[in-house]
């Protein structure tokens, strides 16, 4: 990057960037599995993982984490080999995602409600011959074994649940009538590893260049991409985004950590982030199942809850949410899909703490832009409503024209957002050609369309790929999802562009209504009428029970189109 940019660049931003935000901060060169080893020293016997009340140390972690590393070592896993991750949010994902990388291998990070068709792909993609999968999920890999897959690693959520409630799931498993059958010699179980005898290799590398994780991304828009993501990248961003944090929230917090871990943005902020600060993660298998979410709330009273839009949704919703103590909430970061304003004021309203909006890709470890959090007063170094903050420590940004990509815009006018910054991606795996598309001259261009205004506060206007174009004019799904969500009968809404015979693309939207609210096409039509320019209005109004959408709460516009 050019050095005259970046000094431009911190000049601009000198007259109300937030304090936290300066340019450079210290980070050192390690491996990821340092952050577990300096924390298990400093905080030996502080609660890292709460598991439906069963209590690990950090101390305990670390000894847990080896012992594993001896078992995957003993499989045959070793330096450079790639092994998936398809777990949900129980202990098992954060002891064997460190056991990984303490062999120098490389996490694949896997959804663990893939189907067969989406797991050959990645698995295959990836070269991932070993597979760690909860037994529940573990039907959908046997059909892989062992042309694609070499071992399967299963682990049993009973293993770590506190006495008698260990006892009542396993009780109730036992009582299903159909069990899969197991391929001969696929499976290894995995109880936990405090006893497990042998020496752990020696692993020598280098964290700036040595492959930590593949996060495998585009699947709503395109063919999934394995994003290379080095140790370098994952502590800068570790770093930087401790950084953001005011100095009182940088230790001794408490995390919900029910935004799944094996999504970029949930691994970083609910399970990285936690662990480098000494922090207790209690853990939420399912972020869908909100009866547990609001429970967790009300009973461990966290101080740091990350999410996503979809999530808060759900909360603001849920039945008597007002006696379920949601004002412990000190620390509320949502991230991974467009945060509408209104949902913002509200979820702010109930907890009485700012739901600050945040801004990032797989490509960038994934957190690249950060508002300020807390009470401050909006605008002047404060949160601004509507925007996904400035550029985090270390982190440079401009705003280009879409046609070229080469020449930057003035402020205020909407272009291509690209970023550069020690958290950015070192490519694609096994894909020269995607890479070379998005990696130019020491700048990730990410696809989103945005502006940026005097101050440096980005303002994603939607993505490339969702631009409709009507009769000439370009439209951003986005903007129109904002007015639709401020209808009161309207619950959840997405909007795509349709063929038009005449102008090329008209706006559908796609509604979820509040429960017993009743409204016609004709009325949303009408509403927007007072919000949008004519061009800009809903030509086609679809109402549906739900809109599909990814497990962190993104909607698959290319299954509703």
């Amino acid at each position: 990057m050019d050095s005259t940019y970046a000094s431009e660049f911190d000049k601009i931003l000198e007259k109300s960037y937030p304090s936290w935000a300066k340019r450079h901060i210290s980070i050192p060169s390690v491996s990821v599995y340092s952050i577990l080893e300096s924390s298990a020293s400093k905080h030996s016997s502080k609660v890292a993982i709460n598991f439906m009340g069963k209590k690990i140390s950090f101390g305990e972690l670390k000894v847990q984490v080896e012992g594993a590393a001896t078992f995957l070592n003993q499989l045959g896993v070793k330096k450079g080999d790639r092994v998936s991750l398809m777990l949900p949010n129980i202990p098992q994902f954060v002891i064997m995602f460190f056991a990984i990388l303490r062999l120098g291998a490389i996490v694949v990070q896997t959804n663990p409600i893939y189907t067969k068709h989406e797991l050959e792909y990645q698995l295959s993609d990836a070269g991932a011959e070993v597979v760690i999968v909860l037994d529940d999920f573990a039907d959908k890999v046997h059909g892989l074994y062992p042309n694609i897959v070499k071992k399967i690693v299963v682990v049993k959520v009973e293993d770590y649940l506190p006495g008698l409630l260990a006892s009542l799931y396993s009780l109730q498993r036992s009582m299903k009538k159909t069990k899969p059958v197991v391929p001969k010699g696929s499976h290894v179980s995995f109880f936990n590893g405090k006893t497990r005898p042998g020496e752990l290799p020696s692993i020598e590398f280098n964290p700036d260049e040595q492959v930590a994780l593949l996060q495998y991304t585009g699947g709503t828009t395109g063919v999934p991409k394995g994003a290379i993501l080095t140790h370098k990248n994952l502590v800068s961003n570790i770093y930087q985004v401790n950084e953001w944090l005011p100095e009182k929230f940088r230790s001794n917090l408490s995390y919900l950590a029910a935004i799944p871990f094996f999504h970029v943005y949930g691994m970083m902020t609910a399970m990285l982030g936690p662990i480098f600060q000494g922090s207790t993660m209690y853990l939420v298998p399912d972020p869908r199942d909100i009866k547990r979410v609001v429970g967790s709330i009300k009973r461990n009273k966290p101080d740091a809850f990350p999410g996503v839009p979809a999530m808060y949704h759900a909360v603001i919703n849920y039945p008597h949410i007002e006696k379920y103590n949601v004002q412990s909430i000190q620390v509320c970061l949502s991230g991974a899909a467009p945060l509408p304003d209104e949902l913002q004021k509200k979820f702010s309203a109930i907890s009485g703490s700012r739901l600050t909006e945040g801004y990032g890709l797989s490509e960038t470890s994934p957190v690249a832009n950060v508002n300020i959090i807390g009470g401050e007063k909006e605008g002047n170094g404060g949160p601004r409503l509507g925007s996904v903050g400035v550029a985090i420590p270390e982190t440079y940004e401009k705003i280009v024209d879409v046609e070229t990509g080469t020449k930057e815009l003035p402020r205020g006018e909407i272009g291509e957002l690209i970023i550069s910054g020690p958290q950015v991606m070192k490519g694609y795996w096994k894909n020269p050609a995607e890479t070379s598309k998005v990696l130019i001259d020491g700048w990730l261009h990410t696809g989103d369309l945005a502006r940026m205004d005097d101050d440096g506060y980005v303002y994603i206007v939607d993505r490339k790929k969702d631009l409709i174009i009507a009769s000439g004019y370009n439209i951003y799904p986005r903007e129109v999802e904002e007015v639709l969500f401020k209808h009161p009968a309207v619950s959840d809404a997405a909007v795509v562009g349709a063929k038009d015979e005449y102008r090329g693309e008209t706006i559908k939207a796609f509604l979820v209504l509040k429960g017993g609210e009743k409204v016609t096409p004709e009325e949303i039509t009408e509403f927007c009428r007072g919000y949008l320019a004519p061009y800009k209005i809903p030509r086609i109004v679809e109402f549906r029970e739900t809109l599909p959408k990814t497990m962190v709460g993104k909607v698959l516009r290319r299954e509703l189109q």
